[in-house]
């Protein structure tokens, strides 16, 4: 199995973790699809996602791979009057990562990172190892040292 930059950088913080591979369907690159693959809770199979803010410039989001981020939330959390996605063409260039395998660990950049309080409540979660393919399973609080990561309420409420 592939030792990824973002594993590389765990190792060196002596943070424990696994790595789980995974096929890749091309046409479904989805958190929900991965959590599918790797026979997991949804709630613990983390996406990443980055954004972009009037004041702040870019930054980082990691949340749970059925939910929605709340942009308004998501502006004031990071001091932003208003905030949007940054376009997937747009990702690689700025975080060395490709859709589908955006790892919140290791990025070109250290930008700062917000992780939706929700991860607390287990004690393992998955997020990308930095390839379509393969994810990292690792405790929330070790994620947090990681990425250096604020944990706050970043989703949108969910209506039935």
């Amino acid at each position: 199995m592939t030792k990824t930059n973002a594993a590389r950088i765990l190792d060196k913080l002596d943070i424990k973790y696994d790595l789980l591979a995974y096929e890749v369907d091309e046409s479904d690159l989805s958190a929900i699809s991965v959590a599918d693959k790797l026979g997991q809770n949804i709630d613990q199979v983390f996406k990443t996602l980055v954004l972009q803010g009037d004041r702040s410039g870019i930054f980082v989001c990691i949340i749970p791979g059925a939910d929605e981020l709340d942009l308004k939330k998501t502006a004031q959390i990071s001091g932003n009057k208003s905030v949007e996605m940054v376009p997937v063409k747009e990702i690689l260039n700025m975080t060395g990562y490709i859709r589908g395998g955006c790892s919140p660990i290791c990025m070109k950049k250290n930008y700062p990172t917000f992780i939706d309080e929700s991860c607390i409540l287990f004690d393992f979660i998955f997020v990308s190892a930095g390839i379509r393919g393969l994810q990292l399973k690792l405790a929330p609080g070790d994620l947090i040292k990681a990425t250096s990561a604020k944990t706050c309420d970043l989703l949108k409420i969910k209506t039935l």
